[in-house]
């Protein structure tokens, strides 16, 4: 047997769990399009408008189809993620407000929505996260893996993300599946919320932090495991922490300086290779 018709075997016994992924992109570009993309010039008349409403329902319903091969079912879950879109939009809104008033960078609400990776990977993150609550199989992934690729910004969809949430630039943040974020916090570049343990008997546990009400996480931070991290709590950059910060907490590495002519950097090197 040549080495395509084993693999044509193979794919032929395996059930499809994943849509197109090229659909998937098309899909969510136009949706993000649709809630955020100013009228370029024009003003599309209101049966232009629910013509690409129903289009992008249309895409979901078939989407959802090739994973579960149920007709009903399709248009059940394609009917709840639209009743729950307008939600969805508002707590978009609000993210995006909560960028723009806290980046001095940004110049307005469309500024935000069309250019700002954070804010792309947190709209992806939050339709994939309406389809992961009706267990929808690897549709969800497909999404923020996407987002993924083109932002650096890895978001689990099954992670819960409170309102007016802040990514600043974002390439190398990692928010894992079972975070879970409150209100009004903010995240800079290289965060991570992260598992300690990676054995796959862990995957129904709690094994990610959880992060409470007006938390800053400054660039390269590591936060791993079953941690809170109180309210109103300020994480500095590069830090590693295992565990639990009570609210109102300030966590940084205390920087040394000490003049070249008084450091020994012979003795820091053999320390270096040499040390147990």
């Amino acid at each position: 047997m040549s080495f395509y018709e084993q693999l044509y075997k193979e794919k032929s016994n395996t059930k499809t769990i994943y849509p197109d992924k090229e659909s998937v992109t098309q899909f969510v570009d136009q949706l993000i399009g649709f809630l955020f993309s100013p009228q370029q010039n024009k003003i599309e008349s209101l049966a232009e408008y629910q013509y690409a409403y129903e289009g992008l329902e249309s895409q979901l319903t078939n989407l959802v189809y090739e994973i579960t091969k149920d007709e009903f079912l399709s248009q059940q879950i394609t009917s709840h993620f639209f009743e729950q879109l307008p939600a969805v939009h508002q707590l978009l809104l609000k993210d995006a407000d909560t960028i723009l008033q806290h980046d001095p960078a940004a110049d307005s609400i469309e500024e935000v929505t069309l250019t700002y990776p954070g804010f792309y990977a947190i709209s992806v993150y939050r339709f994939a996260h309406v389809l992961w609550k009706k267990s929808v199989k690897g549709l969800p992934r497909l999404l923020t893996e996407y987002a993924h690729s083109k932002t650096g910004i890895d978001i689990h969809p099954g992670a819960i993300i409170g309102e007016s949430f802040f990514i600043d630039h974002g390439t190398g943040i990692v928010i894992g599946e079972t975070a879970v974020i409150g209100d009004h916090v903010k995240l800079y570049q290289g965060v991570t919320l992260g598992a300690i343990h990676s054995d796959a008997g862990r995957k129904k546990i709690h094994r990610h932090p959880s992060i409470g009400n007006n938390v800053i996480i400054y660039s390269g931070a590591t936060l791993l495991g079953n941690i809170h991290i109180g309210e109103n709590s300020i994480i500095g950059g590069n830090v590693w922490i295992t565990y639990s910060v009570p609210g109102g907490s300030l966590v940084y590495h205390k920087s040394e300086v000490i003049a070249r002519k008084d450091f020994d950097f012979d003795s820091a090197v053999h320390e270096i290779l040499f040390r147990q």
